[in-house]
C-alpha cells in the first residue's frame, strides 16, 4: 500500500510539473532550466506507462530536451537527462543493434554532461551503468521470450501468472535504475518554487 501511494504522489508530482512547464513555456519559450524540467517530468511520466504510450512519451522528453540544448548547448543538467531518455528508449525497443545504437547515444550525452561538471558523481556513475546497459537488455529480452514461450505452451495455470510477475518485476528494476535520478532535475528547479518536495524515486 505504501508504495502504492508513492508511486501515486510521484505521478501526481510529476504531471503537475509537466503542467506547470507547458504553461511557463508559453510566457518563455526560450527558458533552457524549464525545457529540462519539463523533458525531465516527461521522462518520469513515460515510466508509468506501457508500450507505445511509453516510448511515445520518451521521444517527446528527447525533443524537450534537444530544444533546451539547442538554445545552451552545453547545459549539463540537459545533457544528463538527455542520456537517460536515450537509455529509456534503449530499453524499450526489442531489437538489440537499435537498443545499442540508444545506449551508445546515452553514453555520449553522459560523457558531454561529465565534461562540463567533471566532479559530478551522478553523471559520473550514469556514465558507467550505461556500460551495463547492453547485457541489461539482453536479460530483459531473455525474460520476456521466456514469458512468451510460458503462455503459448503452457496450460492455464499458477505458472504463467509467476512468470508475467517475475518479468514485471525484473522489468521494473532495470528500469529504475534508469529514472532513480531523473527527477532531480525537476527537484531542483523547483526548490525555489512553493511546491512540496516529491517523495524519493525507490527500487524495489
Amino acid at each position: 500500500m505504501d508504495m502504492q501511494r508513492e508511486e501515486l504522489e510521484r505521478l501526481m508530482f510529476f504531471e503537475q510539473t509537466r503542467e506547470n512547464a507547458a504553461a511557463e513555456y508559453v510566457r518563455s519559450p526560450t527558458d533552457a532550466d524549464n525545457l529540462t524540467r519539463w523533458g525531465g517530468a516527461l521522462l518520469e511520466l513515460a515510466h508509468f506507462r506501457q508500450g507505445q504510450d511509453s516510448v511515445d512519451m520518451v521521444q517527446d522528453a528527447v525533443s524537450k530536451l534537444e530544444e533546451a540544448l539547442r538554445i545552451n548547448p552545453r547545459k549539463h543538467d540537459a545533457l544528463w537527462c538527455l542520456g537517460n531518455a536515450h537509455t529509456s528508449h534503449g530499453f524499450l525497443v526489442t531489437d538489440t543493434d537499435e537498443a545499442n545504437d540508444y545506449f551508445q547515444k546515452a553514453a555520449r550525452c553522459f560523457q558531454q554532461a561529465l565534461d562540463e561538471e567533471p566532479s559530478n558523481e551522478l553523471y559520473q556513475k550514469a556514465l558507467e551503468m550505461t556500460e551495463k546497459a547492453p547485457s541489461l537488455h539482453q536479460e530483459l529480452q531473455k525474460q520476456l521470450a521466456s514469458q512468451a514461450a510460458l503462455g503459448v505452451g503452457a496450460a492455464a495455470g499458477p505458472t504463467k501468472p509467476a512468470a508475467k510477475k517475475k518479468d514485471s518485476d525484473f522489468k521494473y528494476d532495470v528500469m529504475g535504475w534508469i529514472v532513480l535520478a531523473v527527477g532531480v532535475i525537476a527537484w531542483m528547479g523547483l526548490a525555489k518554487s512553493n511546491m512540496p518536495p516529491p517523495p524519493p524515486p525507490t527500487l524495489r
